[in-house]
């Protein structure tokens, strides 16, 4: 029975009132409602969570600059893309580094722990293979991809040290089930080089990217100038790379560490899953950052450190 010939019935039974009430229910059908909005599932990937919900995001990439506390960095006018960034997406003023020296940051934030880790030792052929369960592990259980980008690598998976390329500062080289997998490491440790490769399309953009510059351009044997000026050059094509422009996407740049006592570093999110010309002052630090990434995309946590800690889902845009 069509709405018409039903609304004469109820007119005839109820009245004016009865035809009123069913006059609202029929505008409220699915027909004349907008969509609801969802993401798609990519093909054969795992459903992933709603775009509507505030946590959930495409693609997530890390940057990690190195040994520079917020104050060296935030106000510093030899860091103006930094800054300008800083003010236009969204700045985390209270985010803590978890240790000294660098390699237990890196281990901490993509596995939950320092998994024993209190030095630089490198390369991982000298001594630490971690045998331990990763956010890789857990991204690519759930379908979605994962790349490790390294300024200066001479070739994909490679494991040692040279001028420019620190291994300590490329945790998925750390990793047992990735170091010990020749295909696996190959595939996706690889020279920094092939982002640009990667970004030209939506579906060749992986769902998580953690980006190591070398050593000088992560600030760590060169000035913030030169580190910033790299920053100038990379952020705006991953920002502006068809991935993020067309979905809900995240790039996080942090410092592994600060700069003795002071081991508050800056944190700016930025994208189109960040919110804009927006700060904190809640405290957060390495566990909270990778339990945002597990948030995010419904992934179990790795560990309690990370279980336990604060996500950032107040810098995400709703």
């Amino acid at each position: 029975m069509d709405s018409v010939r039903l609304a004469r019935r109820l007119l005839s039974l109820a009245g004016t009132a009865a035809v009123l009430s069913l006059l609202v229910a029929a505008c409220a059908t699915p027909a004349n409602r907008p969509a609801a909005s969802s993401t798609a599932p990519k093909p054969g990937r795992s459903p992933v969570a709603s775009s509507t919900r505030p946590e959930a995001l495409n693609h997530i990439f890390l940057i990690l600059m190195e040994n520079h506390a917020a104050s060296e960095i935030i106000g510093n006018p030899a860091a103006p893309y930094i800054n300008s960034l800083a003010s236009e997406y969204s700045l985390a003023t209270d985010y803590s580094a978890l240790y000294h020296p660098s390699l237990p940051n890196y281990i901490a934030l993509t596995s939950g722990s320092n998994q024993g880790i209190t030095d630089d030792r490198s390369p991982p052929s000298a001594g630490y293979a971690v045998d331990a369960v990763n956010i890789a592990d857990r991204i690519q259980a759930s379908g979605r991809t994962w790349m490790q980008y390294g300024e200066s690598m001479p070739s994909p998976g490679y494991a040692n040290d040279t001028a420019l390329y620190a291994t300590r500062h490329v945790p998925f080289l750390y990793y047992k089930d990735v170091l010990d997998n020749g295909a696996r490491l190959k595939t996706h440790v690889v020279p920094f080089e092939r982002l640009a490769v990667d970004l030209k399309l939506a579906s060749t953009t992986p769902d998580y990217a953690f980006i190591t510059p070398n050593l000088c351009n992560d600030m760590h044997d060169c000035p913030v100038a030169v580190g910033d000026k790299w920053l100038s050059r990379v952020v705006p094509a991953i920002l502006g790379s068809p991935a993020f422009t067309t979905s809900r996407s995240l790039l996080v740049i942090t410092w592994d560490e600060g700069t003795g006592n002071d081991n508050r570093v800056a944190t700016v999110l930025a994208g189109t899953g960040a919110k804009l010309g927006y700060r904190s002052a809640r405290a957060y630090d390495h566990y909270s950052l990778l339990h945002t990434i597990e948030a995010a995309w419904g992934l179990q946590a790795l560990t309690a450190n990370d279980a336990q800690a604060a996500t950032m889902s107040e810098f995400l845009r709703r």
